[in-house]
């Protein structure tokens, strides 16, 4: 505070009022009171999981963070996946995404590089985003499997339930708007459903209370180019939900 520019009338104002906070401090001191402060902050435990994707659930909890997800599964050992694994792939990208894309499970380069969708799949989900104005750094990228499964097999369903409790923290830390399901494995996972992929997309579903468009694996374009347009007309409907606000 500038208490040489101020007016005679406000700095003797401000100097009794100084004087009286210092007599409630002596006050409090006899009174045994040794130190005073503001109530300090609470921090609140972390919800479960089912107290994290419950819209209603009041503030006696909260998410946790990415970062505290990250630390507690980085030498998860939950399914045998993790025995044999190079690196864990957890997820990339923004932390306040509105957009989430989610796929199967990491390939032999992810799980050499620990990050999801690199090589030549990876290359062409980043020309997708970029044909929607966004880049990775725009949007959060992850699978419903952290673990490489051998030879790339589908996982099993232990494995699943072990990991998809992992993809539902994930999305109550981020709270996106919309989750693209990226191939079968992920949209039959997702929605619970043995609907092929086929029919699947290019229809709004809903996880965890959030829009899901289900939509062909990059990996999947490679081999049947065809596909390709198919998928851009599913980005479409993602863009017009994002531009929409709904």
């Amino acid at each position: 505070m500038d208490f040489c520019n101020m007016p005679d009338k406000l700095y003797h104002e401000s100097i009794e009022l100084i004087s009286q906070g210092r007599a409630v401090l002596e006050d409090l001191q006899d009174w045994g009171f040794e130190t005073w402060s503001p109530a300090a902050e609470v921090e609140l435990p972390i919800c479960s999981a089912a107290q994290s994707v419950a819209a209603s659930s009041p503030a006696t909890c909260r998410s946790e963070t990415l970062a505290e997800l990250a630390l507690r599964i980085k030498d998860c050992g939950l399914c045998p996946l993790g025995e044999q694994r190079q690196n864990l792939v957890f997820g990339v990208g923004n932390p306040r995404a509105e957009l989430v894309l989610v796929g199967e499970a990491p390939g032999r380069e992810e799980d050499k590089k620990g990050v999801p969708f690199v090589g030549e799949a990876g290359r062409l989900l980043d020309r997708i985003l970029f044909a929607m104005g966004l880049s990775r750094q725009d949007v959060y990228i992850c699978n419903v499997i952290k673990c490489r499964p051998p030879s790339n097999r589908d996982p099993q369903p232990e494995e699943i339930a072990t990991c998809e409790a992992f993809l539902k923290s994930q999305l109550a830390a981020i709270r996106p708007r919309i989750i693209i399901a990226l191939g079968r494995f992920a949209a039959q996972t997702l929605l619970q459903t043995k609907k092929p992929i086929g029919r699947l997309r290019g229809h709004w579903q809903t996880y965890q209370g959030i829009a899901l468009m289900p939509t062909f694996h990059p990996a999947y374009l490679l081999r049947n180019p065809a596909g390709k347009r198919d998928v851009w007309e599913d980005m479409k409907l993602v863009m017009q939900r994002l531009k929409s606000g709904e």
